[in-house]
Formats: structure tokens, C-alpha cells, sequence
């Protein structure tokens, strides 16, 4: 009696559908959602710039400060998101960047835009990335880099949509007014999306994919049937590991997020209309998102440090070719090479968390290393912007992008394994 009763719950789980698709697809919406609104300031940029006569690196610290302030409120959000799940997390967030954005429609002063954008946005904008894709891997072992990859395809699905949207606002409405359709959408969405997001399969009964047979594993597959306790932050933290995967991140960071503020500007100044220039964001996002689905499942089958590798090499490749294209065509080509290695710095940092240091304080870890990447991320911009307002122009300032590109893919290719490594078992 006692053993059927026991093989109750494992029925129940059977015979449900699987909700981990539900959270990936309600995750993916939210990062799509913030990353098109968070992605089209390099958009707004000049347009707000030119009209208050800001400088470059006035105007680019507030972004420079909104990473600040997103990487070191994300560290909590890590921790909130391990103790109390996304759910609550992503609808508060969803209000302040929605409230954020609402606000700078209506902004007069320049301590305005590090309020409303470095504060209130930065602050919305961490209930995406590491309560999604923590999240996600709490529900998914095997098929880990696949669902990852698809979740974070939302950002480029997010530059794609959000970037050529805002040029045709601003085009059309002017950059007040499409501060405030885009705020009012940005809550209404995240607010419900949010509600969808579980923070473990044992919520609702249900095992994390692949940590048994109910979930469709082939009896003979060696899978991990429980993964180990794993690293806390601070056992991780004494490692070599996370430094160096906190250097190459921080790196790519600066690179990434001074491509994506400047590269609109860079390409006006060249005398390219600014829909055309907004394209450039649009490119990335396409490739982008065929990209992180593409590199998750290279994850899932090669490994982790090799897609990396691979992906780092196309972000030093495209900052390569940026040195000298000046034409359309050239920057367009430049978008699509550039997305791709952007698509596998944002895709593979999960489950390379996953790989180093378990699952235990994965969020906790995920959220410390986010911090790092976006001090980088908050360098980047300013940098640039600052380059430009002394010499005229950017071309100093994309040789200083191309030297961190190296940085990130010399020292991803020197990492190596931690020393605990998850246990691997065979069924049946």
C-alpha cells in the first residue's frame, strides 16, 4: 500500500504538462521587453543630447551609472531570486522601469536623465537577466544550454524590435512622447508576463527537466539524477575560475555596451539617416536572436568554454573590421559579426555558472558576476563618450574596444574547470 502510494506524486507529474516551457517562454518575453526598451538609447541619445546641448559623456553617464547601479542591486536581486523566486522580483521591476521611462518624457535637466534612466530604469532593468535565466536553469538539467539560449534570443529580439520602433517614434512623434507610449507599455507587459514565472519545478510538483525518466530520458543516457550542493559565493570567490571569468566579462561588457550607445551616433556623424543607423541595432538583434539558440545547443554538445571561445572571437573579429568602416554596408556587416559574438557572452554565462559552480547559490553567483560585468558595461560607454568630446571622433575610442575584445577572449581561453565537478551517474 505504502509503495503505491508512493508512486502517486510521480504519476501526477507524468500525466502534467511540463510548465518549464511556460516560465522560458514568459521569461523570453520579459527580456525581449526590457532589453528593446533598455537598447534604444543609443536612439534617443542625440535627438535628447542635441536638444539640452549635452555633451557625449554627459549624456552617455547615465547610462555609465544605470549599469552601476544595475550590477550592484543585481547581486541582491541574485540572492531575492535563490530565497523568494521572479515572480514578485519581476513585477516590481517591471513597475519602476516602466515608471522610469513614463518620467523622462517629461525631464527638463540633465540630473533628471541619471535619475529617471540611471536609477529607476537601472533598478527595473534587474529583474531581467538573472532571475530569467536562473531561473531557467533551476527548471531545465538536460536541454540546459538549449532553453537558455532560447530565453536570452529576447535580447535580441529586444534590439531588433525595440530599436527601429523607437526611430520611427521619434520620427514621428518626437522623443517626448515616445518616452511616454513606450513607458506605458513596458509596465503593462512585464506586470503580466511576470505573473507566469515559477522559481522551482517543486512549486507545482514537477522535477527539473531531465533529472529522471517522466521527463522523456532515455534509460540508458547518463544524466545528472541530482545536482550537488555546489559552490556558495564566497567558497566560489576564492576560485581562479570566477576571476577570470569575471575579467572576460568585465571586458566585454565595455565593449558591448559602448558598441550599443555609440554605434547610431558614430554612424550619423558619418552622414547615414538615423532609421538607417538604427538598423545597425536591428541587425545585431536578428543575428542575435538565431545566435543564442544556435550557441546553446553548440553548448549543450561541445561544451560550454568552447562555444565561448568561439563566440568572444567573433566579438574581437567585428570590433577588427569597425577600425575602418565608415560606409553602410560596412557597418551593417559589421552588426552581424558583432552579433554573434554578443549573442554567446549574454547566452553561455549561466550555464558556465551552472558547469563551474553548481546550482547552490546560482543565482547568488550569477548576480556577483553580473555586477562585474556591468561595472565593465558602465565603463564602456563613458569612456567612448569621453574620447570623443576631447579628440572628435571615435576612432581612439573603438581601438580601446578592440583592445578589451582581447582581453575577454585571452583570458576565456585560459580558463579551465573547477576543481568539484558535477557528478555524472547512469540510469537504470
Amino acid at each position: 500500500m505504502a509503495k503505491h502510494a508512493a508512486s502517486l506524486p510521480e504519476a501526477r507529474s507524468e500525466s502534467r504538462v511540463f510548465y518549464g516551457y511556460t516560465v522560458a517562454v514568459a521569461a523570453f518575453i520579459v527580456m525581449a521587453v526590457m532589453h528593446a526598451a533598455f537598447f534604444s538609447f543609443g536612439v534617443f541619445f542625440k535627438p535628447v543630447s542635441e536638444d539640452f546641448g549635452w555633451t557625449r559623456a554627459e549624456t552617455s553617464g547615465a547610462l555609465s551609472m544605470g549599469m552601476v547601479v544595475l550590477g550592484t542591486v543585481t547581486i541582491i536581486v541574485g540572492r531575492l531570486n535563490d530565497k523568494l523566486g521572479p515572480r514578485i522580483l519581476v513585477t516590481v521591476c517591471g513597475v519602476l522601469f516602466g515608471l522610469g521611462y513614463i518620467l523622462l518624457s517629461g525631464m527638463y535637466a540633465l540630473w533628471q536623465l541619471y535619475l529617471f534612466y540611471g536609477v529607476l530604469v537601472a533598478l527595473g532593468m534587474t529583474g531581467g537577466f538573472v532571475p530569467a535565466m536562473s531561473t531557467v536553469a533551476r527548471w531545465f538539467i538536460r536541454r540546459r544550454g538549449l532553453m537558455t539560449g532560447i530565453v536570452a534570443a529576447g535580447v535580441g529580439a529586444g534590439a531588433m524590435v525595440g530599436a527601429p520602433l523607437a526611430g520611427w517614434l521619434i520620427s514621428t512623434y518626437g522623443w517626448r512622447t515616445s518616452y511616454l507610449l513606450a513607458g506605458v507599455i513596458i509596465l503593462v507587459l512585464l506586470v503580466i508576463f511576470a505573473q507566469f514565472l515559477k522559481r522551482d519545478p517543486e512549486d507545482l510538483g514537477q522535477l527539473p527537466y531531465g533529472s529522471s525518466r517522466l521527463n522523456g530520458t532515455p534509460r540508458k543516457q547518463k544524466i545528472p539524477l541530482s545536482e550537488p550542493a555546489g559552490f556558495s559565493l564566497q567558497k566560489s570567490m576564492r576560485t581562479r575560475q570566477f576571476w577570470m571569468l569575471g575579467t572576460a566579462y568585465f571586458f566585454s561588457g565595455a565593449t558591448v555596451q559602448s558598441i550599443f550607445v555609440h554605434i547610431v551616433p558614430y554612424a550619423t556623424d558619418k552622414g547615414i539617416a538615423t532609421v538607417s543607423a538604427a538598423n545597425i541595432l536591428t541587425i545585431v538583434g536578428a543575428v542575435n536572436i538565431i545566435g543564442r539558440v544556435m550557441i546553446g545547443i553548440m553548448s549543450d554538445r561541445r561544451g560550454n568554454k568552447p562555444s565561448l571561445v568561439l563566440c568572444f572571437g567573433f566579438l574581437l573579429a567585428s570590433m577588427l573590421w569597425l577600425q575602418n568602416a565608415a560606409e553602410l554596408w560596412m557597418l551593417y556587416l559589421f552588426a552581424a559579426i558583432f552579433g554573434v559574438g554578443f549573442a554567446g557572452a549574454g547566452t553561455l554565462l549561466s550555464p558556465m555558472v551552472a558547469e563551474l559552480f553548481g546550482i547552490r547559490a546560482h543565482g547568488t553567483i550569477l548576480g556577483m558576476l553580473t555586477f562585474v560585468m556591468a561595472i565593465g558595461a558602465a565603463a564602456g560607454p563613458f569612456i567612448s563618450g569621453y574620447i570623443f568630446d576631447v579628440s572628435g571622433g571615435y576612432r581612439l575610442a573603438f581601438m580601446v574596444s578592440l583592445a578589451f575584445a582581447t582581453i575577454s577572449l585571452t583570458t576565456i581561453s585560459l580558463l579551465k574547470p573547477a576543481k568539484e565537478r558535477i557528478h555524472i551517474v547512469e540510469t537504470g
